[in-house]
């Protein structure tokens, strides 16, 4: 699947527009996402998660985490720890973490699996490890909203990062 969008944003201040895409591809046994976005004078941004399809979902691998270079954290869960490229130490993780890009596809997968377990209110909380480290993202449903795009109107189910 690829899909290309628009992105409008503020960082420190700064209104900015880029133009973005994502990709996801699988086997049926291994997968591999990758998500850039660019904006004009600033540059780039690529994400990627390569990693293994199981009954629980998507098991990361590796995620890399590029804008000038790339930083990468390794997956290692019969160790129950990821490594960095990034020389930061080694965190634990156990069954279920994801990476920055895996966690919004797992989250789908949850939410498609198991609608009916996710009424407003609901909290989901997830390893989530980027190139340098691991935090634990707690996400609280919202209420059901439609969204109107330019291929139609589309319902989803809002969530928020606390």
């Amino acid at each position: 699947m690829r899909l290309a969008f628009d992105v409008s944003g503020e960082v420190k201040g700064f209104r900015y527009s880029a133009s973005a895409q994502w990709l996801f591809r699988h086997d049926g046994a291994q997968y591999e996402a990758r998500q850039e976005v660019k904006a004009f004078l600033i540059g780039s941004r690529a994400q990627t998660s390569v990693g293994r399809l199981t009954a629980w979902g998507l098991q990361p691998r590796r995620f890399g985490d590029r804008v000038r270079s790339e930083q990468a954290a390794h997956f290692d869960f019969e160790a129950g720890q990821v490594t960095f490229s990034a020389n930061t130490p080694s965190a634990p993780i156990a069954p279920g973490a994801q990476d920055r890009l895996s966690v919004f596809i797992q989250l789908a997968g949850l939410l498609a699996a198991t609608p009916d377990r996710f009424v407003p209110g609901t909290q989901l909380t997830l390893t989530t490890v980027s190139a340098t480290g691991a935090d634990r993202w707690t996400f609280t449903v919202e209420a059901a909203e439609t969204l109107n795009l330019p291929a139609g109107t589309l319902p989803t189910l809002k969530l928020q990062r606390l």
